[in-house]
């Protein structure tokens, strides 16, 4: 090799561990725009320093996290505001850091600046984050964030679990989110670790995924797409899933996970099967179906193996994930007592659809113009004085919460996976299944609710003040109105959740902007 090529090489080598170089606990996270092509096709997209996925964002339990989010953007029809969510913390003390504009902050402009501040006493597991202006993460903010536990009680189930087991699954689209349908009915790629192929470009890179025979690996399945959900498997592999959402679960052996916008799952993969290339899978619900020419796909290659495309055959999923068949590792009491709507305060939600915008108890969201924390520091503190009036409900303190969630022919594009912020929730009765689990079901923080005859029930409680966003987390069905607000606790919410100057300073600098600007 002549010094040239050993040089490019090098440079090459270093340009793909810069893509993979992990940030945090503290970090400046520039957020702009940029022409990338991860499926072969160039479209302008919204980057974090550089990239999309943005850049794993990772630290340990007990850290402080600082996310300096700095707003370059200059592109006004991906928005040149922006504000980010970190999916999955629950913000304790820190509602105004939770991310969602017009409910917990105002927007940061573009030419601006703003501080993340928060701290992550008691959580560990596989988060991500996301803006959450609009259907922004669509065109590209978006990336995952895991905290490790150094004393994780699964830790002897594996061997290797570090930045290249992260596997991320998004949805891509050709169009930006404000120049395509409000809703479409398909994407022009899945994204794979930031790669895919779609239907007009059969030979673009795919992601390669690797491993060393004999070694058991905790992958980290993370789920940033705006919209389908996926059927995950890796051919001549079972999964063992460990942990739903940040919750550690007991090991579950699975040869398919369907997973949906927003939700994560680890699984230990054992690299035993015989040194060789084999298709990872994740098929959309709809869409670009199956894997021709290899979409929807990714390589896994095992040490020693060639590097072309696998020639591996999917077998039947015998196996899939049942959430209903999902546990806690240990013991997690779930609020209320074992009879339905035993909780201090019962809600239903109640699905519906005009054509063009979601409703739930007969309201579509409408982002208010003042947020909603803002709202309730200002001295609003009842249902009535909270705007969008219909769509915020006022919780009691430390009180058993439980929320029906009844699929219905009337809410078009189900399953619809809904989350709530500032929480994980007992799921009592999951999709699919009609039985109440009040004993040990699983906790998370997004659930699909089904299909029509599905009347999925979950259960929190309120230890947590402040305004919690709960929506569909089909991005371009939240744009469309399809979510309210938990306030939680009003009362106390200003002295649990103090916020600093900057965040005061965001909603003058956000209203002063001409529309262009924004």
């Amino acid at each position: 090799m002549s010094r040239f090529q050993s040089l490019l090489a090098f440079v090459v080598a270093s340009l793909a561990a810069l893509a993979l170089a992990a940030v945090g606990p503290v970090a400046d996270l520039t957020i702009s725009n940029a022409e990338i092509s991860p499926d072969g096709f160039p479209r302008q997209a919204v980057v974090v320093n550089g990239q999309s996925p943005g850049p794993l964002i990772t630290g340990q339990i007990g850290d402080r996290f600082q996310l300096n989010v700095i707003d370059n953007l200059t592109n006004h029809t991906m928005l040149k505001s922006t504000s980010i969510h970190w999916h999955g913390f629950f913000q304790k003390g820190t509602n105004w850091a939770d991310g969602p504009a017009f409910i917990n902050q105002c927007p940061i402009a573009s030419g601006h600046s703003f501080l993340y501040d928060f701290q992550v006493p008691d959580q560990a597991g596989t988060f991500w984050y996301h803006s959450h202006l609009s259907t922004q993460y669509c065109d590209g903010l978006r990336g995952p964030f895991v905290v490790y536990d150094p004393n994780d009680p699964h830790a002897s189930l594996y061997d290797v679990d570090n930045e290249g087991t992260v596997i991320t699954l998004a949805d891509w689209y050709h169009v930006a989110a404000k120049l395509g349908p409000a809703f479409p009915p398909r994407s022009d790629a899945t994204l794979i670790n930031g790669l895919g192929r779609s239907t007009i470009n059969t030979s673009a890179d795919l992601a390669v995924i690797s491993v060393t025979q004999g070694k058991r690996y905790r992958f980290r399945l993370v789920s940033l797409a705006c919209d389908p959900n996926y059927t995950f498997s890796i051919d001549g592999h079972n999964l063992t899933v460990i942990e739903a959402d940040a919750v550690n679960t007991q090991p579950l052996v699975v040869d398919s996970i369907q997973i949906f916008a927003a939700q994560r799952y680890s699984f230990v993969l054992d690299a035993s099967q015989p040194v060789d290339n084999y298709w990872i899978r994740a098929n959309p619900a709809f869409g670009n179906v199956g894997f021709a020419g290899g979409i929807n796909s990714a390589i896994l290659r095992y040490d020693g193996a060639p590097a072309v495309d696998p020639t591996t055959t999917q077998t039947p999923s015998t196996n899939p994930l049942v959430e209903a068949n999902l546990r806690p590792l240990t013991p997690m009491p779930v609020p209320g007592s074992p009879v339905a709507g035993g909780v201090d305060l019962a809600l239903n939600m109640a699905f519906n659809f005009n054509g063009t915008n979601f409703f739930i108890n007969g309201a579509s969201f409408v982002p208010p113009t003042v947020p909603v924390l803002l709202q309730i520091l200002s001295g609003a503190q009842s249902a009535q004085d909270l705007l969008p009036s219909g769509s915020v409900y006022t919780l009691p303190s430390n009180a058993s919460i439980e929320i029906s969630f009844p699929a219905t022919a009337a809410a078009p594009g189900v399953p619809h996976p809904f989350h709530l912020h500032g929480h994980t929730f007992a799921v009592v009765r999951s999709a699919g299944s009609t039985e109440y689990n009040y004993d040990n079901p699983i906790f998370r923080d997004v659930v699909s609710t089904g299909t029509p005859g599905d009347n999925v029930t979950i259960r929190f409680q309120t230890n947590n003040p402040g305004p919690w966003f709960l929506h569909c987390h089909i991005d371009f069905h939240l744009d469309a109105g399809f979510a309210v607000v938990m306030a939680e606790d009003t009362p106390d919410t200003k002295a649990a959740d103090p916020v600093p100057q900057s965040w005061a300073d965001l909603c003058p600098i956000y209203d002063a902007l001409d529309p262009s600007d924004t």
